[in-house]
């Protein structure tokens, strides 16, 4: 794509979202990054349990998501796709390794005490890098009893707060992407946003809503598909614990994800409370509950009375009936603003979210790229 033909671009939301769109345009299709201005409420290195997701998410790239053949492909995309994002941005931070950059390669156990759905397994089983059906023999050994079902894999772990910095820095000072703090009202309004650096207009404006719950109040958006899941974890100091964990059950997920980086920070959830809007407070009865189900999960933990804690928090997924929204519409007749809508993915933003971002992207620019780039 030459660069006479570029438009003008906003993209509106900092999160992991808005961040893995501007990574495709620049990366994947060769927008210039003086064509892009990402504007939003927060941006990375801020801090809002209620206003911005992506600082607060546990960070792993596990099997949470559901068995919607759209989400699966998304899935399957972005844990194809991260072994090239995470050499990009090590070779741009020259001297810097993995941990540093919050992106890492780690172990991962997943159980469910059900059957989980065959077309998700066989999906998984496809591409999962050391997929392994664990044993009844196996299943057995974990605790409480009734696990039905288990694999276990080479995933891809997550320093969430740290990786969404990198990832913007990296955006910044290689492709000179914008990067404004700036609340909008109505998404007709980021037309009016651009990068001052431009040295290209085709005369259409391209905006992508990036902004997850911020889309159920956002006017010209008003999607009252929108919901919140409130979740609550505790962090805490765990630098002998180097795999995941992860149990589903009819009612509840329990999820043990260590962070990289060399605090060696393990994240303990969880919950999934629909329609929770507080974020604001946390529960001693819920941290009580978490540390006993992620220490009878995974005994070596310690004991939950003396473990050293480092943080509780709470945070809201921004989920959405009917799934995440990755869709393309025209909001002036004469086709000089296209919006392209890229959220509620609840709490697989970052397993799914590179997988939507380039499909939104494909659907801007009206052309695919196969999934091994």
């Amino acid at each position: 794509m030459s660069n006479k033909s570029q438009p003008l671009i906003t993209v509106v939301g900092a999160g992991i979202s808005g961040l893995y769109v501007t990574y495709c345009l620049t990366e994947l299709y060769g927008v210039p990054g003086e064509n892009i201005c990402i504007v939003a409420d927060y941006l990375p290195g801020d801090q809002s349990p209620t206003g911005y997701t992506s600082p607060w998410a546990g960070g792993v790239w596990s099997c949470i998501s559901p068995d919607d053949k759209n989400v699966m492909w998304y899935d399957r995309f972005t844990y194809e796709n991260l072994p090239t994002l995470s050499e990009k941005l090590l070779d741009f931070y020259k001297g810097k390794d993995a941990e540093w950059l919050g992106l890492a390669r780690r172990p991962s156990t997943e159980l469910w005490d059900y059957q989980p759905p065959k077309a998700k397994i066989n999906s998984l089983s496809q591409y999962l890098e050391e997929y392994k059906v664990l044993s009844k023999e196996e299943l057995a050994k974990f605790k409480p009893e009734g696990a039905q079902f288990g694999i276990a894999f080479n995933s891809w772990n997550f320093n969430c707060p740290v990786f969404i910095v990198n990832l913007a820095n990296f955006l910044k000072q290689k492709h000179n992407v914008r990067f404004l703090k700036q609340k909008l009202t109505h998404i007709a309004q980021a037309k009016s946003f651009a990068n001052k650096a431009s040295k290209t207009d085709n005369g259409t404006h391209v905006v992508f809503n990036c902004t997850g719950l911020g889309s159920k109040k956002l006017s010209g958006v008003a999607d009252h598909n929108l919901y919140p899941t409130r979740g609550q974890v505790a962090v805490i100091s765990a630098p002998h614990i180097a795999e995941s964990c992860l149990r589903y059950g009819k009612d509840y997920v329990t999820y043990i994800i260590p962070r990289p980086g060399k605090v060696h920070e393990l994240v303990l959830g969880g919950f999934l409370q629909v329609d929770n809007w507080n974020a604001q407070d946390t529960s001693k009865e819920e941290t009580d509950d978490i540390l006993k189900r992620t220490t009878t999960l995974l005994p070596k933990i310690g004991n939950p009375e003396n473990l050293p804690i480092l943080k509780i928090a709470a945070g809201l997924r921004p989920s959405r009936y009917g799934g995440p929204r990755v869709e393309k519409e025209i909001k002036e007749e004469s086709e000089h603003l296209v919006v392209v809508h890229n959220y509620g993915a609840s709490g697989y933003g970052y397993q799914s979210g590179l997988g939507m971002a380039f499909k939104a992207v494909s659907l801007a620019f009206d052309k695919q790229r196969p999934s091994k780039l």
